[in-house]
């Protein structure tokens, strides 16, 4: 069970890195559209897991490693935007979120 302060963190990262994302990580999204679905944190507050839905691609896990590999950069431009309200930015995991994928498959199975 998250406490209040968790869920608060989750959401503004969840917020912040959605925007992060969609101005200024174009060259790093190799102009794949790219959502931020869900965040968590864990309970000392120090690791963000960050669960991203990937669109117009092809190589989504090739994007995704990508994605990891620039994970220090992308946690400056979140520290630069949320310093006043964290002392400390938690490092980042990025994973796959594959829900809308699985939910259009279902479709394709229940229509068929």
């Amino acid at each position: 069970m998250e406490s209040t302060r968790q869920q608060k963190i989750a959401r503004l990262v969840q917020k912040e890195t959605g925007l992060i994302f969609q101005q200024e990580s174009r060259e790093l999204c190799r102009g794949a559209l790219v959502t931020v679905t869900k965040a968590n944190i864990t309970s000392d507050l120090s690791v963000a897991r960050i669960y991203l839905s990937l669109f117009a691609t092809t190589d989504k896990k090739g994007l995704l490693d990508h994605i990891r590999q620039h994970g220090k950069e992308i946690r400056h431009h979140l520290g630069n935007r949320v310093h006043t309200q964290l002392r400390i930015i938690p490092e980042l995991q990025f994973f796959l979120d594959d829900s809308l994928d699985y939910i259009e498959k279902i479709d394709d199975l229940l229509k068929s």
